[in-house]
């Protein structure tokens, strides 16, 4: 199996050659600038054959959200994880909107990033390039996310969602089969992360599978430690 291939953007040259370092010993292959600039340059060009970006913040030149929204542009499915000394929360939320999929704050360990990078890559190896199914169709319903109507179709029965109820089954729809982090889902639809707000998602979930019990073929399932994965069986 051919090495992942990791864009690694790090002004901090001691700390971008011991990280380099270690993801190497890891066996991926780093691509590592220390320039923001340089660094557009080349995404601009199309030079995007990564699995996966790790991107600074705080970056001369270009800084690491003009990146991940350049990146994106491009490549919607490339895993991007941001290094960075910042943790407000307004910051995390901004970079999510952009299409990050993850913070990691500095100072942190080697191994919690190797395992992060890991997760990442493991999931975006059973991502589909583009969807392949009608969003608003789960199996023997309709949702209609601007109407906040789930409709059994066979039945006709129509339950009104909350907006709140909608956000997350939407989120789960347009992501099915794939795991949700719990963390992400929180950041999402909640805007932070949070101990309490984890058992309100969890009273969510109990009640979107509730109103989709019609439908065998339909699950909701908890990934134990990790988040959840709406799953449409035979469709």
């Amino acid at each position: 199996m051919s090495k992942a291939r990791l864009l690694y953007v790090e002004d901090d040259e001691s700390l971008g050659f011991v990280t380099r370092d270690n993801l190497e010993l890891s066996g991926f292959e780093v691509v590592h600038l220390a320039d923001g600039q340089q660094a557009a340059q080349r995404i601009a060009a199309g030079e995007l054959d990564f699995d996966l970006c790790l991107l600074d913040v705080m970056l001369p030149g270009t800084d690491g959200f003009t990146l991940a929204r350049l990146i994106r542009d491009q490549n919607r499915d490339v895993p991007i994880l941001f290094l960075t000394a910042k943790s407000l929360k307004e910051d995390r939320l901004h970079g999510l909107r952009l299409g990050a999929d993850d913070y990691i704050t500095k100072p942190f360990s080697i191994e919690e990033l190797i395992l992060k990078i890991e997760v990442f890559l493991r999931r975006n190896r059973i991502r589909p390039a583009s969807p392949s199914f009608d969003p608003d169709c789960l199996g023997d319903y309709r949702f209609d996310m601007d109407q906040l109507l789930l409709t059994h179709r066979p039945t006709g029965e129509t339950r009104r969602l909350t907006q709140r109820e909608a956000e997350l089954l939407q989120l789960l729809s347009t992501n099915r089969e794939k795991v949700l982090e719990r963390g992400e889902i929180l950041e999402r639809i909640w805007g932070e992360n949070d101990y309490f707000l984890g058992r309100s998602l969890d009273v969510f979930v109990s009640r979107l599978r509730k109103y989709l019990r019609q439908d065998p073929r339909l699950k909701i399932e908890n990934i134990h430690g990790v988040g959840f994965t709406l799953t449409v069986a035979d469709q």
